[in-house]
């Protein structure tokens, strides 16, 4: 269970009833989201009530007539899915702040400037988001207010979302340890070993983490890989 003292409450009406749960805000966001989450993280307090402020809690006969159940982790995480959340102002900033930072590292990782198929900086998406007044919502998904971001900075900077085919061999010295790092950093297209011991094998991944990719790369062989773009595909 969760402090009293930061919970808030998600509200859900049906048919003129009304029923409360006291909630960790963040989790309940993630439950929101579709995030896997346990509810002892989520609840306060594992009781459905009528009128949290007033501790008055729901009747069962008016939990089975709405929810067909009288479960109450059933009924929490339906409240809190699918009713309304109450944020206090200190908490909705905390979370905007936090959900802002992950929209920017998104669109890093997934982006390219498509003039120069160089990946842009966090610091320069950041200050488009800035100039295009993009107000984040702590309500709304990440991946839903990346769209939005991408739409409303790209009058300001030439950006598009593409992935990234690199074709890298791996000399025979370093390839046994190399094979697992770089197939777990995106999906393998194809790889074969060579007669010498090398290892080939072509990558795809979001073209923004290609800096990423060759410093992996380079500090698994010590820099004596060999890596080569193949093709790009753009995304949106």
């Amino acid at each position: 269970m969760v402090s009293l003292d930061n919970a808030v409450v998600a509200r859900f009406a049906r048919g003129g009833e009304h029923f409360e749960v006291l909630a960790d805000p963040e989790n309940a966001l993630l439950l929101r989201e579709g995030g896997d989450i346990d509810l002892d993280g989520v609840l306060a307090i594992e009781e459905i009530f009528k009128d949290a402020s007033k501790g008055e809690k729901a009747s069962d006969e008016s939990l089975k007539h709405t929810f067909s159940t009288t479960d109450p982790a059933a009924i929490a995480k339906r409240i809190i899915t699918e009713g309304e959340l109450h944020l206090t102002a200190q908490q909705r900033r905390k979370i905007q702040e936090h959900k802002r930072k992950q929209v920017i590292t998104t669109i890093a990782a997934n982006a390219i400037n498509p003039q120069t198929g160089l990946p842009h900086p966090p610091q320069r998406i950041e200050k488009a988001l800035e100039e295009a007044k993009v107000n984040i919502d702590p309500l709304k998904s990440v991946d839903e207010q990346v769209n939005v971001a991408l739409k409303a900075i790209r009058p300001l900077i030439p950006i598009r979302f593409e992935e990234v085919n690199i074709a890298v061999k791996v000399p025979a010295h370093y390839a046994a340890k190399s094979q697992g790092p770089i197939q777990r950093f995106g999906k393998i297209v194809r790889h074969e070993w060579q007669k010498d011991g090398s290892w080939i094998g072509v990558v795809r991944f979001p073209a923004g983490l290609q800096n990423d990719f060759y410093a992996l790369v380079n500090r698994l062989s010590r820099g004596e890989a060999e890596t080569r773009i193949i093709t790009r595909e753009g995304q949106k």
